[in-house]
């Protein structure tokens, strides 16, 4: 029975080696990219260190580069974009701000800033055009969670007796913007990581088994397969500083953090993103390649050793582009 289950296995991993590979498209930039927004099959943006955005309008074919004025030292570690013209961008820290373009990045507006010692944005993710949610590591122990109801033009601090407390030594990690994701129409997930790692949904904390215990270990990144009855929710993350090890680096909890079961194959490697595609389709990228899973996480395949922080599907389409480094890459079928 072990054999069959064995030949099974491989059969299953060698469909997805042949049927997905990924192409690097862009490999030359100066710059360290972790935010990425595929608005549609044509529509990408991504951003990065040194103040940088890019944009493409033709499905990564060619490239509009742009350093926001007055921002050139800023790492713009995600952005949001909801169409060509209009994006909103996040710079982590030493001041945290939140920057808007509605004319393709001709120019930019401040609608956040905070100078607050020790504050350092994550993350951010949007239910849809109008309403979103940002959060950053904690302050006094508290997550810092900012929301906007009007598409990113004004965001508004939610009041710190209502923010989670976090314990000592546990924080987000601003790998690829992903540690933050919608999981109804008004509640949203995020995970923490380093010497504690949980997930959470308001006040409520769920333990999960992802390595733990160091500055550099836990979750990086979390998505959500939504569903009527019940969500699936993947986690990965690992040991940035051991990027080869399979070691605790994935989780998958689909009664809502009540119970969490691991992969029988990991992802092969430290994961610093996770992204739904369809049906039971997955897809994580991390600084050692890319793994794709068919069956809702339960094992991964290693279809690119091609480095990558980051990796979203279109909002509205199919395409699947990757971002890290100086690179961008496109999923093949």
């Amino acid at each position: 029975m072990k054999k069959i289950f064995a030949v099974v296995v491989l059969l299953f991993l060698f469909t997805i080696l042949k049927a997905q590979t990924v192409q690097v498209i862009v490999s030359d930039k100066k710059t360290s990219m972790r935010g990425l927004s595929v608005v549609s099959d044509k529509i990408v943006w991504v951003s990065g260190s040194a103040g940088t955005v890019g944009k493409s309008i033709d499905g990564g074919d060619i490239w509009t580069w742009m350093t926001v004025k007055g921002f050139e030292k800023t790492d713009f570690r995600d952005i949001e974009a909801f169409d060509e013209k209009t994006a909103v961008i996040m710079g982590i820290a030493d001041p945290a701000y939140i920057l808007k373009t509605i004319d393709g990045g001709n120019s930019w507006n401040v609608v956040y800033e905070n100078k607050t010692t020790g504050m350092f944005l994550d993350a951010m993710t949007f239910w849809n055009v109008q309403s979103g949610i940002v959060i950053g590591d904690p302050i006094n122990n508290k997550v810092f969670i900012a929301r906007t109801f009007d598409g990113g033009n004004t965001w508004k601090e939610v009041p710190e007796q209502y923010l989670p407390v976090a314990d000592k030594g546990e924080a987000c990690f601003a790998s690829s913007g992903t540690n933050v994701a919608t999981l109804n129409k008004q509640e949203a997930v995020f995970i923490t990581g380093g010497i504690r790692s949980r997930m959470y949904i308001r006040d409520s904390k769920f333990e999960m088994p992802v390595i733990q215990g160091q500055e550099t270990t836990g979750a990086n990144s979390v998505a959500v397969k939504h569903l009527k009855k019940k969500n699936t929710i993947i986690i990965v993350g690992g040991d940035f500083n051991t990027k080869d090890s399979t070691a605790k680096n994935c989780c998958i909890t689909t009664d809502g953090g009540n119970t969490f079961s691991v992969p029988t194959i990991a992802p092969h490697g430290y994961r610093s993103c996770v992204e739904y595609l369809e049906k039971d389709n997955w897809i994580s990228c991390g600084l050692n390649g890319v793994d794709y899973s068919k069956d809702d996480g339960k094992t991964w395949a290693w279809i690119s050793k091609d480095g990558f922080h980051v990796c979203k599907k279109a909002k509205k389409g199919k395409a699947v582009f990757f971002a890290g480094g100086g690179k961008i890459g496109k999923l093949v079928l």
